[in-house]
Protein backbone atom coordinates (compact mmCIF):
# COMPACT_ATOMS: atom_id res chain seq x y z
CA UNK A 1 0.00 0.00 0.00
CA UNK A 2 1.39 3.38 -0.97
CA UNK A 3 1.08 6.56 1.02
CA UNK A 4 -0.46 7.27 4.40
CA UNK A 5 -3.86 5.84 5.33
CA UNK A 6 -4.26 8.29 8.23
CA UNK A 7 -7.23 10.67 7.95
CA UNK A 8 -5.68 13.71 9.63
CA UNK A 9 -7.82 16.56 8.36
CA UNK A 10 -11.10 17.38 6.69
CA UNK A 11 -9.67 18.12 3.27
CA UNK A 12 -10.79 16.34 0.12
CA UNK A 13 -8.44 14.47 -2.19
CA UNK A 14 -6.34 16.22 -4.80
CA UNK A 15 -7.65 16.23 -8.38
CA UNK A 16 -5.75 13.12 -9.48
CA UNK A 17 -6.89 11.03 -6.52
CA UNK A 18 -10.45 12.34 -6.75
CA UNK A 19 -10.70 11.49 -10.44
CA UNK A 20 -9.35 8.01 -9.73
CA UNK A 21 -12.12 7.35 -7.21
CA UNK A 22 -14.83 8.45 -9.63
CA UNK A 23 -13.21 6.57 -12.49
CA UNK A 24 -13.38 3.34 -10.49
CA UNK A 25 -17.09 3.95 -9.89
CA UNK A 26 -17.95 4.83 -13.48
CA UNK A 27 -15.90 2.08 -15.14
CA UNK A 28 -16.74 -0.73 -12.72
CA UNK A 29 -18.45 -3.55 -14.55
CA UNK A 30 -20.28 -6.75 -13.64
CA UNK A 31 -17.89 -9.05 -15.52
CA UNK A 32 -19.20 -12.29 -16.99
CA UNK A 33 -16.93 -12.60 -20.03
CA UNK A 34 -13.34 -11.59 -20.80
CA UNK A 35 -11.79 -13.46 -17.86
CA UNK A 36 -8.19 -14.51 -18.49
CA UNK A 37 -6.69 -17.82 -17.30
CA UNK A 38 -3.98 -15.93 -15.38
CA UNK A 39 -3.81 -16.58 -11.63
CA UNK A 40 -4.55 -13.70 -9.29
CA UNK A 41 -1.61 -12.74 -7.11
CA UNK A 42 -2.26 -13.20 -3.40
CA UNK A 43 -0.85 -9.75 -2.64
CA UNK A 44 -3.50 -8.21 -4.89
CA UNK A 45 -6.26 -10.34 -3.38
CA UNK A 46 -5.09 -9.35 0.10
CA UNK A 47 -5.50 -5.66 -0.78
CA UNK A 48 -9.01 -6.25 -2.11
CA UNK A 49 -10.02 -8.09 1.05
CA UNK A 50 -8.50 -5.36 3.21
CA UNK A 51 -10.54 -2.78 1.30
CA UNK A 52 -13.69 -4.85 1.83
CA UNK A 53 -12.90 -5.19 5.53
CA UNK A 54 -12.78 -1.39 5.83
CA UNK A 55 -16.36 -0.99 4.64
CA UNK A 56 -18.78 0.92 6.87
CA UNK A 57 -20.86 -1.25 9.18
CA UNK A 58 -23.67 -0.24 11.51
CA UNK A 59 -22.59 -0.52 15.13
CA UNK A 60 -19.10 -1.42 13.85
CA UNK A 61 -20.36 -5.03 13.79
CA UNK A 62 -18.26 -6.11 10.77
CA UNK A 63 -20.55 -9.08 10.05
CA UNK A 64 -18.71 -10.31 6.96
CA UNK A 65 -16.59 -13.34 6.18
CA UNK A 66 -14.84 -14.14 2.91
CA UNK A 67 -14.79 -17.70 1.56
CA UNK A 68 -12.08 -18.02 -1.11
CA UNK A 69 -12.94 -20.79 -3.57
CA UNK A 70 -10.17 -21.99 -5.89
CA UNK A 71 -10.96 -25.70 -6.33
CA UNK A 72 -12.12 -26.40 -9.90
CA UNK A 73 -14.46 -29.24 -8.96
CA UNK A 74 -16.18 -27.20 -6.25
CA UNK A 75 -16.67 -24.37 -8.71
CA UNK A 76 -18.19 -26.78 -11.22
CA UNK A 77 -20.69 -27.77 -8.54
CA UNK A 78 -21.48 -24.10 -7.94
CA UNK A 79 -22.02 -23.63 -11.67
CA UNK A 80 -24.42 -26.58 -11.64
CA UNK A 81 -26.39 -24.72 -8.96
CA UNK A 82 -26.43 -21.65 -11.20
CA UNK A 83 -27.68 -23.63 -14.20
CA UNK A 84 -30.48 -25.17 -12.15
CA UNK A 85 -31.48 -21.80 -10.70
CA UNK A 86 -31.47 -20.20 -14.14
CA UNK A 87 -33.96 -22.77 -15.43
CA UNK A 88 -36.16 -22.13 -12.40
CA UNK A 89 -36.03 -18.36 -12.98
CA UNK A 90 -36.75 -18.53 -16.71
CA UNK A 91 -40.56 -19.01 -16.47
CA UNK A 92 -40.80 -15.81 -14.42
CA UNK A 93 -39.59 -13.83 -17.44
CA UNK A 94 -42.00 -12.30 -19.92
CA UNK A 95 -42.28 -14.40 -23.05
CA UNK A 96 -40.48 -11.90 -25.27
CA UNK A 97 -37.55 -11.79 -22.85
CA UNK A 98 -36.99 -15.50 -22.38
CA UNK A 99 -35.02 -15.89 -25.61
CA UNK A 100 -32.74 -12.97 -24.71
CA UNK A 101 -32.35 -14.30 -21.17
CA UNK A 102 -31.06 -17.62 -22.52
CA UNK A 103 -28.47 -15.85 -24.65
CA UNK A 104 -27.07 -13.71 -21.85
CA UNK A 105 -23.72 -14.68 -20.33
CA UNK A 106 -24.52 -14.39 -16.62
CA UNK A 107 -21.52 -15.95 -14.88
CA UNK A 108 -17.81 -16.69 -15.13
CA UNK A 109 -17.63 -19.21 -12.30
CA UNK A 110 -15.18 -21.61 -13.93
CA UNK A 111 -13.40 -19.13 -16.24
CA UNK A 112 -12.29 -16.69 -13.53
CA UNK A 113 -9.14 -17.13 -11.45
CA UNK A 114 -11.12 -17.76 -8.28
CA UNK A 115 -14.48 -17.23 -6.63
CA UNK A 116 -15.29 -15.49 -3.35
CA UNK A 117 -18.46 -15.87 -1.34
CA UNK A 118 -19.04 -12.93 1.00
CA UNK A 119 -21.29 -13.87 3.89
CA UNK A 120 -23.10 -12.15 6.75
CA UNK A 121 -22.93 -13.63 10.25
CA UNK A 122 -26.35 -12.76 11.69
CA UNK A 123 -25.15 -13.50 15.24
CA UNK A 124 -22.03 -11.35 15.23
CA UNK A 125 -22.33 -8.61 17.84
CA UNK A 126 -25.90 -9.79 18.43
CA UNK A 127 -25.70 -8.66 22.06
CA UNK A 128 -25.33 -5.05 20.93
CA UNK A 129 -28.50 -3.51 19.46
CA UNK A 130 -26.71 -0.34 18.32
CA UNK A 131 -28.28 0.66 15.00
CA UNK A 132 -30.27 -2.56 14.72
CA UNK A 133 -33.01 -2.23 17.29
CA UNK A 134 -35.52 -0.85 14.80
CA UNK A 135 -33.95 -2.34 11.67
CA UNK A 136 -32.46 -5.77 12.32
CA UNK A 137 -31.38 -6.13 8.68
CA UNK A 138 -28.64 -3.52 8.97
CA UNK A 139 -26.05 -6.30 9.18
CA UNK A 140 -27.09 -7.45 5.70
CA UNK A 141 -26.84 -3.92 4.34
CA UNK A 142 -23.44 -3.48 5.99
CA UNK A 143 -22.16 -6.61 4.27
CA UNK A 144 -23.25 -5.22 0.90
CA UNK A 145 -21.02 -2.22 1.62
CA UNK A 146 -18.11 -4.66 1.91
CA UNK A 147 -19.05 -6.09 -1.49
CA UNK A 148 -18.96 -2.60 -3.01
CA UNK A 149 -15.59 -1.79 -1.44
CA UNK A 150 -14.16 -5.05 -2.80
CA UNK A 151 -15.55 -4.33 -6.25
CA UNK A 152 -14.23 -0.77 -6.53
CA UNK A 153 -10.80 -1.75 -5.23
CA UNK A 154 -10.75 -4.58 -7.77
CA UNK A 155 -11.47 -2.15 -10.60
CA UNK A 156 -8.59 0.05 -9.44
CA UNK A 157 -6.32 -3.02 -9.54
CA UNK A 158 -7.51 -4.04 -13.01
CA UNK A 159 -9.32 -7.07 -11.62
CA UNK A 160 -12.73 -8.07 -12.91
CA UNK A 161 -15.60 -9.00 -10.60
CA UNK A 162 -18.91 -10.62 -11.50
CA UNK A 163 -21.75 -11.08 -9.00
CA UNK A 164 -23.64 -14.33 -9.53
CA UNK A 165 -27.04 -13.88 -7.89
CA UNK A 166 -28.86 -16.69 -9.71
CA UNK A 167 -28.12 -19.38 -7.11
CA UNK A 168 -30.46 -20.90 -4.55
CA UNK A 169 -29.07 -19.78 -1.20
CA UNK A 170 -29.76 -22.95 0.80
CA UNK A 171 -28.09 -25.14 -1.82
CA UNK A 172 -25.04 -22.86 -1.81
CA UNK A 173 -24.88 -22.97 1.98
CA UNK A 174 -24.89 -26.75 1.88
CA UNK A 175 -22.14 -26.91 -0.74
CA UNK A 176 -19.90 -24.45 1.11
CA UNK A 177 -20.73 -25.75 4.63
CA UNK A 178 -22.06 -22.35 5.69
CA UNK A 179 -23.67 -22.44 9.17
CA UNK A 180 -27.40 -21.86 9.46
CA UNK A 181 -27.02 -18.46 11.16
CA UNK A 182 -24.77 -17.18 8.35
CA UNK A 183 -26.30 -15.76 5.15
CA UNK A 184 -24.48 -15.81 1.82
CA UNK A 185 -24.73 -12.29 0.40
CA UNK A 186 -22.60 -12.26 -2.75
CA UNK A 187 -21.02 -15.00 -4.85
CA UNK A 188 -18.28 -13.28 -6.86
CA UNK A 189 -16.22 -14.40 -9.84
CA UNK A 190 -12.82 -12.69 -9.57
CA UNK A 191 -9.86 -12.51 -11.94
CA UNK A 192 -7.82 -10.67 -14.52
CA UNK A 193 -9.71 -9.71 -17.67
CA UNK A 194 -8.84 -8.84 -21.25
CA UNK A 195 -10.98 -5.70 -21.11
CA UNK A 196 -13.60 -3.78 -19.19
CA UNK A 197 -16.60 -3.10 -21.40
CA UNK A 198 -17.47 0.51 -22.20
CA UNK A 199 -21.06 -0.11 -21.11
CA UNK A 200 -22.77 -2.63 -18.79
CA UNK A 201 -23.45 -5.92 -20.59
CA UNK A 202 -27.19 -5.80 -19.94
CA UNK A 203 -27.37 -2.34 -21.46
CA UNK A 204 -25.37 -3.45 -24.49
CA UNK A 205 -27.69 -6.41 -25.05
CA UNK A 206 -30.84 -4.32 -24.74
CA UNK A 207 -32.02 -5.67 -21.39
CA UNK A 208 -32.30 -2.21 -19.86
CA UNK A 209 -30.98 1.35 -19.78
CA UNK A 210 -29.61 3.51 -17.00
CA UNK A 211 -32.44 5.62 -15.57
CA UNK A 212 -32.17 9.43 -15.82
CA UNK A 213 -30.85 10.62 -12.45
CA UNK A 214 -32.89 13.87 -12.34
CA UNK A 215 -36.08 11.78 -12.33
CA UNK A 216 -34.87 10.00 -9.18
CA UNK A 217 -34.22 13.12 -7.08
CA UNK A 218 -37.02 14.26 -4.77
CA UNK A 219 -37.29 17.33 -2.55
CA UNK A 220 -38.10 17.00 1.17
CA UNK A 221 -40.60 14.13 0.68
CA UNK A 222 -40.79 11.16 -1.68
CA UNK A 223 -43.28 12.96 -3.90
CA UNK A 224 -41.71 16.38 -3.42
CA UNK A 225 -40.91 18.43 -6.52
CA UNK A 226 -38.16 21.00 -6.59
CA UNK A 227 -34.36 21.06 -6.55
CA UNK A 228 -34.44 22.46 -10.08
CA UNK A 229 -30.91 23.88 -9.86
CA UNK A 230 -29.53 20.59 -8.58
CA UNK A 231 -31.30 18.66 -11.32
CA UNK A 232 -29.91 21.04 -13.92
CA UNK A 233 -26.41 20.46 -12.58
CA UNK A 234 -26.95 16.71 -12.65
CA UNK A 235 -28.23 16.87 -16.22
CA UNK A 236 -24.98 18.48 -17.34
CA UNK A 237 -22.87 15.66 -15.94
CA UNK A 238 -21.93 12.26 -17.24
CA UNK A 239 -18.87 10.10 -16.77
CA UNK A 240 -17.25 11.18 -20.02
CA UNK A 241 -18.07 14.90 -19.87
CA UNK A 242 -16.27 15.44 -16.57
CA UNK A 243 -13.26 13.40 -17.62
CA UNK A 244 -13.82 10.62 -15.12
CA UNK A 245 -14.08 7.85 -17.68
CA UNK A 246 -12.83 7.48 -21.24
CA UNK A 247 -15.39 8.20 -23.93
CA UNK A 248 -16.51 5.00 -25.68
Amino acid sequence: MHGSMTANNGDGFDQVARDAVYRAMFTRRDVRSHFLPDPLDDDVLARLLLAAHHAPSVGFMQPWNFIVIRDAERRRHVRDLFLAAREQELPAMEADRQALYRKLKLEGICESALNICITCDRQRSHNSPLGRWHNPEMDLYSTVCAVQNFWLAARAEGVGVGWVSIIEAQALKSLLSIPEHVTPIAYLCVGRVSEFAARPDLETHGWGQRLPLPELIMSETFSGQGEALLKTSVSRLNAASVGLAPKP
